[in-house]
């Protein structure tokens, strides 16, 4: 057999992204070795040993170069998982991570919605997660920018909810009419001090607009507490993802516009993550 194996590709792989700075080297080169060869996982673990075919070759090397740079491996793949479903994602929109899924679970341990919105709704991670999984609901997501709108129209065609699902240009509350019995959002809640440590990633691919929040990172916060009153139906819930650390500053937030806290849940990593609250 001639040439390297699986194996060695992910290995040598493994070690230019180790000498890069990359975290966790060896997971993200079996993802990319994965994707550049078109198998999940079951399948490359039983042909770890086989020889690796050239156009895997070529992909992969493409695929570490660029993870290499810290372009984030589900810019590179075009997808992320997010409760159990692919989302496409671009460099337009935020990467859907793990502890946005704790939104998803406060959402599915109330009562089920008619109408939900979506308030900066990105890849669309949040709302179409819950109209699949809410088959009765229908919603409408709103974001400044056109290009994840995009992306987010793509995502709720791939999720077959593109008839449930309306999308809105729209600053926050702007060009939104009626009233939910669900509001949900993962705004920016990033100071703007705290731009600068951000992880390379998130920092240089992702876009600044999703993350930077004011001097406190608080601003977003501010904005759609104030519209929550014109939009939330009668007995209808608001579920906020919030940064560690600002649980009690968005509580304070919520009941000065008059709405009670309910719960505060948290993430795998005990951190504080949602706040659910109601009038």
């Amino acid at each position: 057999m001639k040439g390297p194996t699986r194996a060695d590709a992910i290995a040598q792989g493994a070690e230019r992204l180790a000498g890069s700075g990359v975290p966790e080297p060896e997971r993200d080169a079996r993802l990319l070795y994965r994707w550049a060869a078109r198998i999940d996982g079951a399948a490359l673990s039983a042909a770890l040993g086989a020889r690796a075919e050239d156009d895997e070759l070529t992909q992969f090397e493409q695929a570490i170069v660029a993870r290499m740079r810290r372009v984030p491996v589900a810019q590179i793949t075009g997808e992320r998982e997010f409760w159990g479903r692919r989302f496409a994602v671009t460099p337009d929109v935020l990467d859907p991570r793990p502890e946005t899924e704790t939104l998803i679970d406060a959402a599915l341990a109330g009562p089920e919605p008619q109408r939900i919105l979506d308030l900066g709704i990105g890849s669309g991670c949040i709302l179409l997660t819950l109209l699949a999984e809410w088959r009765g609901a229908t919603g409408a997501g709103v974001d400044i920018s056109p290009a994840a709108l995009d992306v987010a129209r793509r995502n709720a065609d791939r999720l077959n909810v593109a008839d449930r699902a309306t999308l809105i240009l729209s600053d926050w509350f702007e060009a939104v009419e009626g009233r939910f019995d669900l509001i949900v959002s993962n705004p920016p809640y990033i100071a703007e001090a705290e731009i600068a440590d951000l992880d390379p990633e998130v920092r240089l691919h992702e876009p600044i607009q999703a993350l930077r929040a004011g001097a406190d990172g608080l601003a977003a916060y501010r904005e759609i507490i104030a519209g929550v009153r014109h939009h939330l139906a009668p007995e209808g819930r608001v579920l906020l993802e919030i940064g560690p650390g600002q649980a009690d500053e968005v509580s304070t937030l919520l009941a000065a516009a008059g709405l009670r806290v309910q719960a505060v849940f948290r993430d795998l990593d005990a951190r504080n993550r949602v706040i659910s609250a109601r009038f």
